[in-house]
């Protein structure tokens, strides 16, 4: 849904309630509090959408136990925030974010980390098949005074010196580990990574991938051996070859493309304590990506 329909179709908070309430309840309103469907309007309060229950006597509205809960921004930009990043294949910075809406950067920060919080929430479905697993490195890249800059060696005002060795990339360096896991043609699983031993990584196939019937493709590194014992392994080479026939790993290749293409376009920098959901963001987008309406499908998975 394009910001245009979505500002006619919910021009104020009452018809963003309604919207919400008819998702969430459809035509059987209930306490979100003790579950009891005794429960009639607030017809005193000159809040929108307030609602009694009988049976516990507390008051609520169909915000509660969703990240809309005590918000005191309109449903009409939280609508169009939503539109926004899902409509963003390679995310939306906090920055353009607050000038489309008219807020300041932090409030828009924050409604962001909601935003991508409820995407974070309910993996899905275990992943079958012919799998892809493999690990990417996300972070800054070296200054240019490191090798080309002012003042560095090799640069203009150091030209006798010799160049620095080039940056290291990949296992090794100080960027943060991503791990992640992909069906063909279905959905991914991908997590700030902890431990990227064969332990850690044969915890994460086990949680995301049935490994019956599935064949599980990785590249080269050695701690993806233990795999073999515990689903069917094949591995390519990328010393010599990207693909073998059907073995390769492109496909979360290609994810890894998506996911560092928004640090680098939108974000430029992932702080570790908040880089998880940079990383649900971009599985959300991916796991409905043949989505037609994801505004529609985002607002059904916040009730889910």
């Amino acid at each position: 849904m394009n910001l245009i329909t979505i500002f006619h179709r919910f021009p104020d908070q009452e018809a963003c309630v309604e919207h919400l309430e008819k998702i969430r309840w459809g035509d059987k309103p209930e306490c979100p509090h003790c579950k009891s469907e005794r429960v009639g309007r607030k017809a005193d309060s000159g809040r929108v959408g307030r609602w009694n229950c009988h049976a516990c006597h507390a008051s609520f509205n169909v915000l509660a136990g969703t990240i809309f809960q005590k918000t005191r921004m309109p449903l009409q930009k939280w609508f169009l925030a939503i539109g926004l990043i899902v409509n963003a294949k390679k995310s939306l910075s906090s920055c353009q974010l607050s000038r489309d809406l008219d807020i300041n950067q932090p409030t828009a920060l924050y409604m962001q980390h909601r935003i991508r919080s409820a995407m974070a929430s309910g993996q899905g479905e275990m992943l079958q098949g012919i799998v892809e697993a493999d690990e990417t490195y996300v972070g800054g890249k070296p200054r240019k005074g490191n090798r080309h800059g002012k003042g560095g060696p090799g640069s203009i005002d150091n030209f006798m010196d010799p160049l620095p060795p080039k940056p290291k990339r990949g296992r090794g360096t100080s960027k943060t580990p991503v791990v992640g896991v992909v069906e063909r043609g279905g959905a991914v699983r991908a997590k700030v990574a902890t431990d990227l031993t064969g332990r850690g990584l044969l915890a994460f196939i086990k949680k995301h991938v049935t490994p019956e019937g599935s064949l599980l493709i990785t590249d080269e590194y050695t701690a993806y051996n233990v795999m073999h014992k515990h689903i069917q392994h094949a591995t390519i080479n990328h010393a010599t070859q990207y693909a073998d026939g059907e073995t390769h790993t492109n496909t979360i290749e290609g994810f890894w493309s998506l996911l560092k293409r928004a640090w680098h376009g939108s974000h430029h920098k992932y702080s570790k304590n908040w880089m998880p959901l940079y990383v649900a963001e971009a599985c959300w987008k991916y796991n409905h990506r043949e989505a037609v309406d994801g505004f529609s499908v985002f607002l059904r998975g916040c009730f889910a």
